[in-house]
């Protein structure tokens, strides 16, 4: 009678799960910061490698169009957590000027006190880049 070796997929489920572990299928999105009057923060995926340098420019404190205006895609927050909405970052742009009816904070945008489509809040600074 011959003796059946122990597998070893056990070994080799560890080995895969601790390589695939470390790996992301999808590419890597920069998301900005931002921080407005009040110090409320809030963050925007950046799609394109165009609004990612824009944003690291303004980081670095160039001056060139700095309000971060797009639509709001309110019940659901994607990178915004915690809150309830986030900015369709196919719609990001950056202005030297908006029009008032999109300019707040992201609680404004939260409670629906901003009731635009878009939000562009003139105060907006960018903190961070990742």
């Amino acid at each position: 009678m011959r003796k059946l070796k122990k597998p070893v997929t056990g070994i080799l489920t560890l080995g895969l799960a601790a390589t695939l572990a470390g790996c992301s299928l999808a590419p890597h999105v920069p998301v900005a910061t931002f921080k407005v009057a009040g110090g409320e923060t809030f963050k925007v995926e950046l799609a394109t490698p165009e609004l990612e340098a824009h944003a690291r420019a303004l980081l670095a404190g160039e001056n060139i169009a700095a309000i971060p205006n797009g639509i709001v895609v309110r019940d659901s927050p994607g990178v915004n957590a915690p809150w309830s909405w986030h900015i369709d970052p196919a719609t990001l742009e950056f202005a030297f000027a908006t029009t008032e009816v999109c300019d707040g904070i992201p609680s404004y945008v939260e409670d629906e006190i901003v009731t635009s489509d878009y939000f562009c809040p003139w105060s907006a600074k960018v903190i961070d880049v990742k």
